[in-house]
């Protein structure tokens, strides 16, 4: 099946990092392609935050998700919408931080919008 991809035009925030385009298995960061999985906050990016599939994430990844510093953690989880196994969240509800699952592209797209305004928010993306 062919996909489309979506170039984003955001204004850009001096300083942070934006999603500007992401298509099949990929987001580009500043106009920087990344292939994988990777973890995008408006001050750093994380490339290889795991080497999981969605069906293999263990709950070490969500205790890297919960000392982020970030209030909400958008999850990518790939091309489609997936939800993590409710065991999984709980290093985040320890750590009082919410997350949103969707697909890479809603993640991109919600990503920039929140730190357009002002949130603290890290995009967890899951690559296939």
């Amino acid at each position: 099946m062919h996909r489309n991809f979506m170039k984003l035009q955001a204004t850009p925030f001096e300083g942070q990092n934006t999603f500007t385009a992401y298509g099949d298995g990929y987001a580009s960061v500043n106009a920087v392609r990344h292939n994988g999985n990777l973890i995008v906050l408006p001050d750093r990016i994380i490339p290889a935050w795991t080497q999981a599939t969605f069906e293999t994430l263990a709950i070490a990844d969500f205790e890297l998700l919960a000392k982020l510093d970030a209030e909400i953690i958008l999850l990518g989880t790939g091309a489609r919408l997936r939800f993590p196994r409710p065991e999984l969240l709980r290093p985040l509800m320890g750590a009082r931080k919410g997350l949103e699952a969707m697909d890479l592209a809603a993640a991109c797209r919600t990503y920039n919008v929140l730190i357009s305004e002002g949130r603290k928010v890290a995009a967890a993306l899951l690559s296939a």
